[in-house]
This record gives structure tokens, C-alpha cells and sequence, in this order.
């Protein structure tokens, strides 16, 4: 269960990265858009690890023996892609006003990483229903804060989640692979 909670902290720092965006824009209530954002981001990061997580147990008769490598690639390519984006331009730079329509498309964009890690929960010995419900509550808690960070001058904050997620997930690889 530890390895799910630590996947869950580092699939959501992307959504936290982001969060944290939208708190230096938001021109409605604070709480309003944290609650959004917490919701929106929550649901997406618990629902696209399930679609890896089917999508995983559909391939494993072709990649028995190999699982473990695939994981591990995975993981490396989802946190490599959140250490590249920690130093490039993000797109909630270019977002002037947030709508459901941009936290509905922010959600989607940062939860398809999920989707690549939701494969790998198979790999643990750990009740799938539980696990994703820790990966969304997870989420939307962070998100929420992220908002609130944002919100109150976080912009600092924002590549070092990044960074940090990208750090733990690879680390995760590489745990799967080696034991």
C-alpha cells in the first residue's frame, strides 16, 4: 500500500503543478475554483489509472515475463515527460479565463500519465478499488492546495512539483524492475 500512496503523491503533482497555475489566475471565489480544481483533477487522476489498470490485465498473456520491464519504461517515459515540462512552457500560461470546458481539458491532459501508470497497479498486491480511490482523494486534496498556493504567489512552487513528481515516478521504475 506504500507504493500506492507514493504513485498517488507523484501522479499528482502534475495536477498540483497546474492547480497552482489556476490560483495565480483565478479571478472567482478561491474556494470555488479549489473545489473545482480538487473535483475536476481528482476523478480524472482516479479514472485513467483504472483504464491502464484493465488495459494491463487485457496484455499480460502477451507480455508475461516482460511486465515488470514495461512498467518500468513506462513510468521512466511519465516522468521523464514531467521533468521536460517542469522546464519548458506550460499551458495554463496561455489560459485567460477558467472555464469547466479548460479544467475539464487540464484534467484530461494530466491524467493521461495516469493512464500509463494505472498498467503498473496490477504489479502490486493491493485492491485496485482501494488503490484508485487513494489516487483520486489524493489528488483532489493537492489540487485543492495547489489553488490555494497559487493563489497566495506559488509560482515557484510550480516546477519544483513538477520536478518532484517526475524524480519519484522514475524511482518508482525502478523499484518495480529491480525487486
Amino acid at each position: 500500500m506504500l507504493e500506492v500512496l507514493i504513485l498517488a503523491f507523484a501522479l499528482s503533482m502534475d495536477a498540483f503543478a497546474v492547480s497552482i497555475g489556476l490560483g495565480i489566475k483565478n479571478k472567482q471565489s478561491i474556494k470555488t475554483m479549489a473545489l473545482k480544481a480538487g473535483i475536476f483533477f481528482g476523478i480524472f487522476q482516479a479514472l485513467m489509472p483504472f483504464i491502464g489498470f484493465l488495459g494491463g490485465i487485457g496484455l499480460r498473456e502477451y507480455i508475461q515475463g516482460y511486465d515488470k520491464i514495461v512498467a518500468f519504461l513506462l513510468l521512466l517515459a511519465i516522468g521523464g515527460k514531467m521533468l521536460y515540462e517542469a522546464f519548458n512552457e506550460n499551458i495554463e500560461e496561455e489560459i485567460t479565463q477558467v472555464t469547466n470546458k479548460i479544467l475539464l481539458t487540464l484534467a484530461i491532459a494530466t491524467s493521461l500519465d495516469a493512464m500509463a501508470a494505472g498498467y503498473s497497479l496490477h504489479l502490486f498486491s493491493v485492491n485496485i478499488y482501494l488503490s484508485l480511490f487513494i489516487i483520486g482523494f489524493t489528488t483532489f486534496i493537492i489540487s485543492y492546495i495547489g489553488v490555494y498556493v497559487g493563489n497566495h504567489g506559488g509560482e515557484k512552487y510550480e516546477k519544483k512539483a513538477e520536478i518532484l513528481g517526475g524524480v519519484v515516478l522514475i524511482l518508482i521504475g525502478f523499484k518495480i524492475l529491480l525487486f
